[in-house]
């Protein structure tokens, strides 16, 4: 829940930069990291889908169930469980390495010209 004993605590909202994700910062209401999802601010975790997503027949997901109701919680930004933010670390570090592919040094095989 965001209460005033988080004044001192990193504020973390929409925006480019994506800093490392720890149990440290507060983060908002379906803040995005890339490879763990949506944060839910009541449930101080990552889904795959927004808080309170709706889908015609199965209804309104939040906190990694879906319910014939849009969940009614206040709390619009908390600090995640230690555990929800090292994985969504893990799962942000992964996705880049693989978006990125194999880090390979150089320009080539070889640093010769051809001139003998």
């Amino acid at each position: 829940m965001l209460t005033g004993s988080l004044a001192g605590a990193g504020f973390v909202g929409c925006g480019p930069e994506r800093p490392e994700v720890t149990a440290d910062n507060v983060y908002t209401n379906n803040y995005y990291v890339r490879g763990a999802g949506y944060y839910h601010a009541p449930y101080q975790g990552w889904y795959p889908h927004p808080y309170n997503h709706y889908v015609p027949g199965q209804g309104y997901y939040h906190g990694g169930s879906w319910t014939p109701e849009p969940s009614t919680h206040t709390t619009t930004a908390s600090r995640p469980t230690a555990q929800a933010a090292q994985l969504a670390s893990a799962q942000y570090h992964n996705t880049t390495r693989s978006r990125w592919g194999t880090t390979r040094g150089g320009f080539g095989g070889s640093s010769r010209s051809g001139i003998s």
